[in-house]
C-alpha cells in the first residue's frame, strides 16, 4: 500500500508565485492546495486536513500572522512556513515567538524550499508520534534540533533567527554571556551552518595562554624567533584560513596585541613573529566573552575600536534562568546523552523532580545543569529520576528562580553578581554542594567502604580522600 501524500496548503495573493510552488512541490510527491488570500485559507483550514501550511506574510483581508494564530489555535503540531519580501530579523523574530517553524525570504531557490518543507513535515511526523506514546513516561523532546541547539523559549527563538540570518556569511559575530551558557556551542553552530563546514574550526581560549605567548600562538613564527624556536610554526589564524577562527574570553587579550589583532580584521595580513614575510588569509572570526566589554572599554583595558569591528553581529546568550521553560527539553536531552554514556537505560525525570529543577537559579547555566542529570543519573535506583536523587540544594529548594520566593528586587540582588567575581563564588559554591552530597551519597551506598565508594565515583582512593578532606568530610567506619 503507497504511503498517503503529505497535505500543503499554499497562501498567497500572487499567482504566479503560488503556480510555481505547486508545481515544485507536487513534483517533489506532495498534494499542493492553494488559497489566493488568508481568509480563503482560514476556510480552507476548517475544512480539510493539511499537514503543512506555507503563507505570504503580508496580504490583504487577514495577513500571515493572523493566519498562523489561527492555523496554530486549530492544530498546534501543524508547522506553518512564512514567505516575507520583508525578511528582517525583527519579522522573523515575532513570527517564531508567535510559533512559525521557519521563514523564506522572496526571492527564494527551490532547494531552500525543498529543505524547509521535508524539515517541517518530519518534526510534524515526530510530533505525532509523540502523541502517540503515554506523556507521562518521559520529559518533553528535547525542543528543536536547529543548529543542534536544544530550546523553544522565545530567546532561543530569536538566537535561530539570528543564526539563520547571519551562518553563511563571513560577518564577524560577538557572542556574549555568563560562563556556562552555551557560547562555543553557537560559534560551531554558526560554522557547520555555513559554506565553511568543510574547512577549519579553530579553537583558542585567550584566558588559557599567557601573555607573552598570545601573538606566536595566533599568528605563528619563524625558526630562531626566539630561544626555543628549532622550527617554523603556524599561528591559530593561518591554522583557520577558510574556515572560521574562534576567539573565546576575547576580554583577555593583553592591550598591545589587540593592535594587532585589529589590524588583522581590517586587512587580513600579518607577519609570523621574527618573519618579514606578509601572509594574506581567509578567516571568519566569531569571539565570545562573559565580560561586559563596554565597561572594559572605559576602564581602559579593552580598545573601542576593536569592539566595534568585534561587535558587526551581536549575539547575547540568556542564562538559563531566563529561558526555564527550557530545562525540561535540556533536561531529557542529557538523560538520552548520558543513558548512552554511562549504559544505563533512565526512562526520564518523574514530575516533582522536573519541577524542582525547572524553579532552580542555575548560577552555573547549562554546564551546572548538565553536571547534576549525570550525577543523579549515575545514582537513580529505579526507572526514572526521583526527587530524592537530586542534590539536596535542589531538592529543597534553596536557591529557585527569581520570583519563587523572593520579591523581584531582592531576586534580582541574589541572582545577578554585579561582577564576575560574584559569579565565581556563586558557582563554586554551588558545585561544592554538589561534590558533598554526591560523595555523601556513595559512602552511604557502599555502607561507609572509601574504596567501594571511590569505584563508584570513577576516581581512585586517594582522590576521594583529598576530596573528602577538602570538604571537610570524615571517614567512617563500615556499617
Amino acid at each position: 500500500m503507497l504511503p498517503e501524500k503529505k497535505q500543503i496548503l499554499v497562501v498567497d495573493d500572487e499567482a504566479n508565485l503560488r503556480r510555481v510552488l505547486s508545481a515544485q512541490l507536487g513534483r517533489d510527491g506532495y498534494e499542493v492546495h492553494t488559497a489566493e488570500d488568508g481568509e480563503e485559507g482560514l476556510a480552507f483550514l476548517k475544512e480539510h486536513h493539511i499537514d503543512l501550511v506555507i503563507t505570504d506574510l503580508r496580504m490583504p483581508k487577514v495577513d500571515g500572522m493572523d493566519l498562523l494564530r489561527a492555523a496554530l489555535r486549530d492544530d498546534p503540531s501543524r508547522p506553518v512556513v512564512l514567505l516575507t519580501a520583508h525578511g528582517t530579523v525583527d519579522n522573523a523574530v515575532e513570527a517564531l515567538k508567535t510559533g512559525a517553524f521557519d521563514y523564506i525570504t522572496k526571492p527564494f531557490d527551490q532547494n531552500e524550499v525543498r529543505v524547509v518543507v521535508k524539515k517541517a513535515l518530519r518534526t510534524r511526523d515526530l510530533a505525532s508520534a509523540d502523541a502517540t506514546r503515554d506523556v507521562s513516561a518521559a520529559p518533553p523532546r528535547g525542543g528543536s534540533d536547529r543548529f543542534g541547539i536544544i530550546g523553544e523559549s522565545p530567546p532561543i527563538q530569536e538566537l535561530y533567527a539570528i543564526l539563520e540570518r547571519v551562518a553563511d556569511t563571513p560577518t564577524t559575530v560577538l557572542i556574549s554571556g555568563e560562563s556556562g551558557t552555551g557560547k562555543e556551542l553557537v560559534a560551531r553552530a554558526l560554522h557547520e551552518n555555513s559554506s565553511r563546514r568543510d574547512r577549519p574550526f579553530i579553537k583558542v581560549n585567550c584566558a588559557a595562554i599567557p601573555k607573552d605567548l598570545m601573538e606566536s600562538e595566533l599568528f605563528g613564527y619563524e625558526r630562531g624567533a626566539f630561544t626555543g624556536a628549532v622550527a617554523s610554526k603556524p599561528g591559530r589564524f593561518e591554522l583557520a584560513s577558510g574556515g572560521t577562527l574562534f576567539l573565546d574570553e576575547i576580554g583577555e587579550i593583553p592591550t598591545e596585541m589587540q593592535v594587532k589583532l585589529l589590524r588583522v580584521l581590517q586587512e587580513s595580513e600579518f607577519e609570523r613573529v621574527g618573519g618579514i614575510k606578509t601572509i594574506h588569509v581567509d578567516v571568519r572570526l566569531v569571539a565570545a566573552t562573559n565580560r561586559d566589554l563596554k565597561r572594559e572599554i572605559a576602564a581602559g583595558t579593552f580598545r573601542e575600536d576593536l569592539f566595534y569591528r568585534l561587535n558587526v553581529v551581536p549575539i547575547a546568550l540568556p542564562a538559563l534562568r531566563d529561558r526555564k521553560s527550557d530545562i525540561p527539553h535540556l533536561c531529557a536531552h542529557f538523560v538520552a546523552k548520558f543513558n548512552a554514556r554511562l549504559k544505563k537505560s533512565i526512562e526520564g525525570i518523574e514530575p516533582e523532580a522536573l519541577e524542582r529543577l525547572s524553579s532552580h537559579a542555575w548560577p552555573g547555566n547549562i554546564r551546572e545543569l548538565e553536571n547534576v542529570v549525570e550525577r543523579a543519573l549515575l545514582f537513580a535506583d529505579g526507572a526514572r529520576i526521583r526527587l530524592d536523587d537530586l542534590p539536596e540544594e535542589i531538592r529543597s529548594g534553596a536557591t529557585s528562580m527569581p520570583g519563587a520566593s523572593l520579591p523581584p528586587a531582592a531576586a534580582d540582588t541574589a541572582l545577578a553578581p554585579s561582577t564576575p567575581d560574584g559569579l565565581k563564588e556563586q558557582v563554586k559554591a554551588a558545585m561544592s554542594k554538589l561534590e558533598r552530597d554526591l560523595i555523601e551519597r556513595a559512602l552511604k551506598q557502599t555502607h561507609g567502604n572509601v574504596t567501594h565508594a571511590a569505584r563508584l565515583l570513577k576516581i581512585s582512593r586517594k582522590g576521594l580522600q583529598l576530596k573528602m578532606k577538602e570538604l571537610n568530610l570524615r571517614e567512617r567506619d563500615p556499617e
